[in-house]
């Protein structure tokens, strides 16, 4: 189904389901999936705000960029996020979990190609490439929640 947006009183839907209320047992378990994933807070606000942005998840936008910025994210790397491939301010290592980042959203489209893979792979050992693709596989199921159930942007303050 289709939305027309320019039928919507304010420019975009209003939430649809509160999904931590209506299935609060499967809500909490994936909080603590969540809770599991060990990278480094600033390569993972990286790799979650570059999902969000290929989702088109406004809500998860808004939160990965504020959490960022509150640990101390410059504005330029974090408007250049959407735009890596052509922005000189990421390491070698960041733009690798970026384009596996791009990949592993994409899978539909790219099934995750070798390149995308080995490149990640000489930039991490494999736990922590493990935990990388886990990062991924988290904001995007996150994305597909917060899109599903229209979470509104906005509203998210950092702790």
């Amino acid at each position: 189904m289709q939305v027309d947006w320019q039928d919507a009183t304010i420019g975009f839907e209003r939430p649809r389901i509160n999904l931590s209320e209506q299935a609060p047992a499967l809500y909490r378990a994936m909080v603590v999936l969540d809770g599991c994933v060990e990278l480094d807070s600033g390569l993972r606000d990286l790799v979650s705000l570059r999902a969000s942005i290929l989702n088109g998840c406004a809500y998860c936008v808004d939160m990965h960029t504020l959490d960022a910025a509150a640990r101390g994210e410059s504005q330029q790397r974090l408007h250049a996020v959407a735009a890596w491939h052509e922005a000189p301010f990421f390491t070698d290592r960041e733009r690798a979990a970026l384009q596996l980042t791009d990949a592993v959203t994409n899978v539909a489209q790219t099934r995750v190609p070798l390149e995308a893979y080995e490149v990640a792979r000489q930039h991490f050992a494999e736990e922590e490439l493990a935990q990388l693709i886990w990062a991924i596989v988290v904001i995007n199921a996150w994305n597909r929640v917060a899109v599903t159930a229209r979470l509104q942007p906005g509203e998210y303050r950092p702790r």
